[in-house]
C-alpha cells in the first residue's frame, strides 16, 4: 500500500482551496499548471538553464564517451560523483534499459539531481526557486550531430507531478519489491521514502553499500508468493561495493552509498515541503488579491483574510516540522558501517561557524544529522519563499530556539541542541533574520 505521512496534514488544505477557487477545476487539471504558477509555460531560471546558456555560447563543451560526458555534466552542475546511488528497479521512463545488470545511477547536490542508465539518456531535475523541481533530459549520443540541448521533460510529471506525491512537482524515491528482471512487484505495494520511513522499509529496488548488518530492503531480488516477497537472489545486506554483475566499472564510483541515500531522502522531503507550501501560499494570495480587486479593496501582498492566514500558518508549520525533523525515524544501532567520500565531502561544504561547526555535520548513529535543523534552511529555495510565509517560519523558529515553552510541539529539542542551532544560524547568517 502506498504510504505518505503528508496526506493527513494537507487534506484540509485541499478542501479549503477548493472552496476558495473562483472557478471549479476539472479533475485532470493540476493546480500548479494554473496561475500564478503556470508551471509548464513558465521559463525556469535554474542551474540547467544557466548551463544551457554556457553550452550555447561555447563556454562549456561536452566531449568523449557517455561516462566522460556524465562526469563533465556533474562537474558543470556542481554535483559530486561521490553522491552516487544506484537503483535496479524499472522505475524510470527508461524502463527498457534498466535491470540489475544495467542499473540506473542517481547523483545529487542541494539544487540538482542527475540520473543516468548506461546506454540511455541523462535525466536532470533542477530546483528553480519559483517553480520547484524542473525536469529535463539530455542525450549524450547527440554530440557532434546536433547542438547540445537540455530538453524540458513533461512526461516526468506523470509520476513526479502527482502520482506519488500529490498536487506538486516533486522529487522522491520509492522502496518497492523487485523481481529478478528488475520489474517492480506492484502487488506487494510501494513506499514513498522520506526521513520518517523506518529504516527496515527503505531501499527496495536499490543497491546499498556501506550499511551495517541491519535489516533493510536493499540489495534483494525476489518473487511474490502468498502475498509476500520470496527472495530469489540476495546480494547481501552489507555490500561494500556494487556487485560485479552490476558492472561497477561503468560508473564514476563503485558504490551506492547508504549515507548519500539517507541525506537524499531527507532533502527530497524537505524540498517537497517547501514546494507545497510556496505554491499553495502563492495561489491563496492570488485568490485574495483577485477578491480584493473585485470588491475594490486595497490590494495587499500579505494574507489579510482569515482563510488566507490559515493557509499561510499551516504551511509554515509544515515547513517547520520538516526543518526540525519532527517525524524523523531513528537509525537502528549499526545502521551505517562506514563514512565514505560522500560523507566527508558533504560535511566539508556549506557555511561554518568560527569554531568549525555546521548544520551539515552528520551523526549517523541515532539519526542522520548531528543537529536537527535542516541544512536546506540556507538554500536559495528556502530564502526565496513568499515573504509572508518565510516570515512566519522565521518567527516560529526563533520561538522554538529562544522560548521553547511557547512551542511544546518541538520539546524533543534539548537546550544544548537549541543553543548550538542558534549559534550556527547567527554566525553563518542563514535561515532567519532578526525581527
Amino acid at each position: 500500500m502506498l504510504k505518505s505521512r503528508h496526506a493527513h496534514r494537507w487534506g484540509g488544505f485541499a478542501s479549503l482551496l477548493a472552496m476558495l477557487l473562483a472557478e471549479p477545476l476539472r479533475a485532470e487539471d493540476d493546480l500548479f499548471e494554473q496561475p500564478p504558477v503556470s508551471y509548464s509555460s513558465t521559463a525556469p531560471h535554474d542551474a540547467v538553464a544557466r548551463l544551457e546558456e554556457r553550452l550555447a555560447s561555447g563556454a562549456v563543451k561536452f566531449t568523449g564517451d557517455d561516462l566522460d560526458i556524465l562526469r563533465q555534466l556533474l562537474k558543470a552542475l556542481e554535483v559530486p560523483e561521490a553522491s552516487q546511488m544506484v537503483v535496479f528497479s524499472k522505475t524510470s521512463f527508461q524502463i527498457a534499459l534498466i535491470h540489475p545488470g544495467n542499473p540506473r545511477a542517481i547523483y545529487f547536490s542541494d539544487t540538482c539531481y542527475v540520473g543516468w542508465v548506461p546506454g540511455g539518456l541523462m535525466e536532470i531535475a533542477s530546483i528553480d526557486p519559483q517553480l520547484g523541481p524542473v525536469f529535463y533530459h539530455f542525450d549524450p549520443h547527440a554530440q557532434g550531430t546536433v547542438k547540445p540541448r537540455f530538453t524540458r521533460e513533461q512526461d516526468c510529471l506523470r509520476c513526479h507531478g502527482g502520482a506519488f506525491v500529490r498536487d506538486i512537482p516533486a522529487v522522491f524515491s520509492r522502496s518497492i519489491a523487485t523481481a529478478r528482471s528488475g520489474q517492480p512487484i506492484y502487488s506487494l505495494g510501494s513506499t514513498v521514502v522520506d526521513d520518517a520511513t523506518p529504516f527496515a522499509e527503505r531501499w527496495g529496488g536499490w543497491f546499498v553499500t556501506g550499511a551495517g548488518p541491519v535489516k533493510h530492503r536493499g540489495n534483494v531480488l525476489g518473487r511474490e508468493q502468498d502475498d509476500r516477497l520470496v527472495t530469489d537472489l540476495d546480494f547481501g545486506g552489507s555490500l561494500a561495493e556494487l556487485p560485479a554483475s552490476a558492472g561497477p566499472q561503468r560508473f564514476p564510483v563503485p558504490t551506492s552509498d547508504v549515507v548519500a541515500l539517507l541525506v537524499f531522502e531527507h532533502q527530497c522531503a524537505m524540498q517537497n515541503a517547501l514546494t507545497r507550501a510556496a505554491l499553495q501560499c502563492r495561489r491563496i494570495l492570488q485568490y485574495q488579491q483577485n477578491l480584493q480587486r473585485d470588491l475594490k479593496e486595497t490590494i495587499t501582498d500579505v494574507p489579510t483574510y482569515d482563510s488566507a492566514r490559515r493557509v499561510f500558518d499551516a504551511a509554515a508549520q509544515d515547513v517547520l516540522d520538516h526543518l526540525l525533523f519532527m517525524e524523523e525515524a531513528p537509525l537502528p544501532p549499526g545502521a551505517v558501517a562506514t563514512r565514505g567520500p560522500f560523507a566527508r565531502q558533504y560535511e566539508a561544504s556549506g557555511p561554518r561557524t568560527k569554531d568549525g561547526h555546521s548544520l551539515r555535520e552528520l551523526d549517523l548513529k541515532q539519526r542522520v544529522f548531528r543537529l536537527r535543523c535542516s541544512p536546506l534552511i540556507g538554500s536559495d529555495y528556502f530564502q526565496q519563499l513568499p515573504p509572508p510565509l518565510k516570515q512566519r517560519v522565521a518567527t516560529r523558529l526563533r520561538r522554538v530556539l529562544e522560548t521553547p515553552d511557547s512551542e511544546p510541539r518541538y520539546a524533543y529539542l534539548g537546550a544544548s541542541e537549541r543553543a548550538q542551532i542558534r549559534t550556527i544560524l547567527a554566525e553563518t547568517g542563514i535561515g532567519i533574520s532578526q525581527p
